[in-house]
């Protein structure tokens, strides 16, 4: 089962509208002057991008994404003539050396085959004295609208441990992005937990983003056969905290990382 990114309207339900507030919130943490160059490896929908135009006051920014569905949603959503949007990848970012004062890169990183090579495309392309940063989610521990999916499948389905984010992705961790920022070079290296709260209508608004097998826990829940697919959604109905009035109040953490050039 490979993770799928082609639909911006499947993933704005199942992620996009939370990563939006770890963004603003990642904005704030970095701090970053007034006036500067930025690129935003993984731009995805362009979410991220949008906020840094909004928020940074920046001279331009560069959104890079590997995938052409995602990289027509952003363009189509900024038309800030401050923002481009090229095809690439952290495997080689179609930038010149130097070529950005800030480079970030929002819920991506863990997905990035090489990040080592990532790291170094992302430091040849700031100048000196710039700033690298990221943020991912914290899948194996405070992420809950996730963790209470992969509890139960795993329950159910022993095989689905594998698929758990929070055991594909040990990077996910503030010492392992710090080990990653400090061996690329990069120089006052810090991390610092980024949190929100996730709150569900009801469970429709909770489980509906999970048929459309986007990303990794839509993908498993998508590959199931349906009587599989119901006896999930029930020891979820089961588990998850309801209030009275049906609201499913959960939180979320992700971890974010920066550092010098």
């Amino acid at each position: 089962m490979q993770d799928k990114w082609n639909d911006g309207d499947a993933y704005e339900m199942y992620v996009g509208r939370w990563s939006r507030k770890v963004g603003q919130k990642f904005l704030s943490w970095l701090d970053v002057p007034e006036g500067q160059r930025w690129l935003d490896l993984g731009c995805g929908t362009g979410a991220l991008t949008s906020q840094i135009l909004q928020n940074c006051a920046p001279i331009s920014v560069v959104g890079v994404e590997p995938s052409e569905g995602f990289l027509a949603l952003a363009q189509d959503g900024n038309s800030d003539d401050r923002a481009q949007f090229l095809q690439g990848s952290g495997a080689a970012l179609p930038l010149g050396d130097s070529a950005v004062d800030v480079a970030v890169s929002g819920l991506v990183l863990n997905f990035i085959p090489d990040k080592e090579q990532a790291m170094a495309q992302m430091m040849r392309c700031v100048d000196v004295g710039g700033t690298v940063a990221a943020y991912v989610w914290d899948y194996s521990g405070h992420v809950q609208f996730m963790r209470y999916f992969w509890d139960a499948a795993i329950e159910l389905d022993p095989d689905a441990r594998e698929k758990d984010e929070g055991i594909r992705f040990p990077i996910c961790r503030p010492n392992a992005l710090a080990e990653l920022f400090t061996k690329a070079g990069l120089s006052d290296v810090v991390t610092a937990p980024i949190d929100i709260l996730t709150p569900f209508d009801d469970f429709d608004d909770y489980w509906t983003p999970f048929l459309s097998g986007i990303a990794p826990a839509p993908g498993y829940c998508a590959s199931l056969d349906e009587a599989a697919r119901q006896r999930l959604k029930a020891r979820l109905i089961e588990t998850l905290p309801t209030d009275p009035d049906g609201m499913i109040l959960l939180a979320a953490r992700a971890w974010a990382v920066r550092g010098l050039r």
